[in-house]
């Protein structure tokens, strides 16, 4: 299906401009509102019908938002804006020379043809060449892996209940995060205070109190971006919490029941535990890749495609490309680089609608960075300021508020945040085994059916970065608990 826009336009007389974003996240989001009062027609392709504000992502993995309030639906956002057209695919092909795009949705393929394109299609879980990790460790870039999360976490606490082999119930109730960044430092946060707040005098069994928390990461220094008296600080506080912080240790295998470890010294070790958070690293969409190579262009080791200083792709002034695909002055991957970059596209588009010079250097203006360690508790790094506390959390309130996207998220987010911080509650503790299980089907669901093995075959190994742990012989009468028997969990006796 080809998507030809016309009208009375700008450039030719007979048609308008043709503008092409490609994602919905910030930095597309951002470039399609900027053209609104703009002499052109956007056509916005987005693998997903939502507009996602990651930076609470971790709070719908806690039980404390929903996912709509972080996940707004595009076209409601959009919906006023009549020169922008929201379509659902992922796309998976440039072609540079007759400037169209290629997409695939559920049944169908199409392509949109572009006078300007505007590539911000994010980035990925970056599992540093072991993406078998992510089996077991799930990462947290998508409303898919945060209702996973919130099954995890949740099923855990759950099933340590039932459990009455005591290390059976400390693997249920070890927790292990792996990355000390801001999305690492949050969520070990927010079990810490699930564990300690929320849960405790709900369970008859066992006492959530007692759960362990663990913050692992190669670095020498939890939040390290923001400088060593913030690093310090939010170190103290995480301690207050009953984290567990081990630095300068690198994850070298991950499989059902725990973690292989190497620390600083070189010696390696196991961690039995259940639930494993993935939040270490990111790299570039795919479609980075393939951009790139078609434009004889280079990427970075973490597969963003190194534009030129007014963010366009070497060789294609029309072709922007902006936010966490973006490799440029070693800007990181922050939501303010996205929208300030895609407002940037949106000038120079307009700029070459009017005849004008469009090739003007991207200047990035540092707000700062900011992460909540737990209620009331946070740190934040703007400029020369340094906040950490109360003060820091008021202001990381004030910001998120500010950028959460529609005046009735913000109403909620509100609500539910009050609920859980100056009450015990978690407004969204409902879980599913489907939301459980869902990756791991649309992964055989979408799988070519030449690469499934039959259940009756015997499926070759794959390569191994750490020592396989055998799994343990099931006894006479022994059967699987509904979580254990899929995740390899040990196994308890009926009856």
């Amino acid at each position: 299906m080809n998507r030809t826009r016309t009208g009375s336009g700008a450039e030719t007389g007979e048609r308008r401009h043709r503008v092409v974003v490609v994602g919905s996240g910030f930095g597309g989001l951002f470039a399609a509102k900027a053209l609104r009062r703009a002499p052109v027609d956007v056509t916005m392709v987005a693998r997903t019908t939502h507009h996602l504000f990651q930076p609470l992502l971790y709070q719908v993995a806690t039980g404390i938002l929903s996912p709509g309030e972080v996940a707004p639906a595009t076209r409601e956002i959009l919906r006023r804006q009549r020169n922008v057209e929201v379509l659902l695919g992922e796309v998976t092909d440039v072609d540079l020379e007759r400037r169209t795009v290629t997409a695939s949705a559920p049944l169908t393929t199409f392509s949109v043809e572009y006078d300007s394109l505007v590539v911000a299609a994010g980035a990925t879980q970056s599992y540093f060449g072991h993406d078998e990790f992510a089996e077991h460790a799930p990462g947290m870039k998508s409303i898919d892996d945060a209702l996973e999360l919130r099954g995890r976490i949740f099923g855990a606490f759950e099933l340590a209940e039932l459990e009455t082999d005591p290390a059976a119930v400390e693997r249920w109730m070890t927790f292990v995060v792996v990355g000390a960044g801001p999305t690492g430092v949050e969520m070990a946060g927010q079990i810490a205070e699930l564990a300690h707040r929320t849960l405790p005098g709900e369970f008859r069994r066992i006492d959530p109190r007692k759960a362990r928390i663990v913050l692992l990461d190669a670095a020498e220094s939890v939040l390290g971006t923001f400088g060593d008296q913030l690093s310090t600080k939010a170190l103290r506080q995480l301690h207050r919490l009953g984290i567990e912080v081990e630095l300068s240790t690198t994850v070298v295998g991950v499989d059902d029941t725990g973690i292989e470890l190497v620390d600083r010294y070189g010696r390696r070790h196991r961690m039995e535990c259940m639930t494993k958070i993935w939040a270490a690293g990111v790299s570039g969409s795919p479609l980075g890749t393939r951009l790139a190579a078609a434009a004889g262009a280079e990427t970075d080791r973490a597969g963003r495609v190194r534009v030129e200083p007014d963010c366009t792709l070497p060789g294609h002034p029309e072709v922007f490309v902006i936010g966490d695909l973006m490799a440029l002055d070693r800007l990181p991957g922050v939501a303010q680089v996205a929208i300030q970059g895609g407002q940037h596209a949106a000038r120079q588009i307009v700029r070459r609608v009017r005849g004008e010079s469009a090739r003007e250097p991207f200047r990035y203006r540092d707000k700062g960075n900011m992460a909540t360690i737990s209620r009331f508790s946070a740190v934040a790094s703007i400029g020369r300021l340094r906040l950490a506390g109360l003060s820091g959390w008021l202001l990381w309130l004030a910001v998120h508020l500010l950028y959460l996207v529609g005046f009735k998220n913000r109403v909620t987010a509100v609500l539910h945040w009050f609920v859980s911080f100056i009450g015990r509650g978690r407004s969204e503790r409902t879980v599913t085994l489907q939301q459980v299980l869902a990756r791991a089907a649309l992964r055989e669901g979408t799988e070519p059916p030449a690469l499934r093995v039959p259940a009756t075959a015997t499926p070759a190994k794959p390569a191994q970065t750490a020592p396989a742990v055998p799994a343990p012989a099931r006894a006479a009468g022994v059967v699987p608990g509904p979580e254990a028997a899929r995740r390899g969990a040990p196994e308890r006796a009926a009856g």
